[in-house]
């Protein structure tokens, strides 16, 4: 009896790891989708635009990086012929890239607003990214400046779908954005694991 327990088992396992792989891939398959070429561009000039730059390079996808492109590069680079079929916008405001940038938060979220704009004109996916967790959300927060939550609110509620790290939505305020505007949220837990998923999201 013992025999027949330990080869049922022997069987039993084997076919519970294959489900959970194939409910696994089934769940990357549905996860959103974006095609290339594919803009990243900052609304608050954070450091993170420069982790997608990283992981883009190293993918060998194409990208075009511009931290302050405007609706006007959009429109430029649409008449030469060279479109942008997606634009992934990543929020978080940085006092010290803004003041080296030459920009305020005002300007920002005008420039963005534009840039949103012509995006939907010319049907570019949006992803709205926010990807140095709480701890950038949280420097302006104890300084009593709101500037990160304005360029969440200026893109998330605006964009196809989401980008967050796990820990940068421990509060649930991605959640309630996804929730309320019916947007897919994507979300990954550390850094190292961004490059696997914007694999997925650009894969065919």
């Amino acid at each position: 009896m013992k025999f027949f327990k330990n080869l049922s088992f022997s069987f039993v396992l084997p076919l519970m790891i294959v489900t959970f792989m194939a409910s696994l891939l089934t769940a990357q398959d549905k996860s959103p989708k974006a095609q290339l070429p594919v803009l990243v561009v900052s609304c608050g000039q954070s450091p993170g635009p420069l982790k997608i730059k990283v992981f883009m390079k190293k993918l060998e996808l194409d990208f075009d990086y511009n931290l302050q492109a405007d609706a006007d590069y959009l429109q430029k680079k649409n008449k030469e012929g060279k479109a942008f079929k997606s634009i992934i916008i990543v929020t978080g405001a940085s006092l010290k890239g803004m003041g080296a940038a030459g920009v305020s938060v005002k300007d920002e979220l005008e420039r963005t607003n534009k840039l949103i704009a012509e995006a939907k004109k010319q049907k570019i996916a949006i992803i709205g990214a926010h990807l140095e967790g709480m701890a950038r959300r949280a420097k302006g927060a104890m300084a009593g400046d709101n500037s990160d939550e304005l360029t969440i609110e200026e893109v998330c509620p605006n964009s196809d779908f989401l980008l967050v790290r796990t820990d940068g939505n421990e509060d649930g305020r991605f959640t309630a954005i996804a929730k309320e505007k019916n947007i897919p949220l994507v979300t990954f837990e550390k850094n190292m694991d961004l490059g696997d998923v914007l694999k997925n999201i650009f894969s065919k």
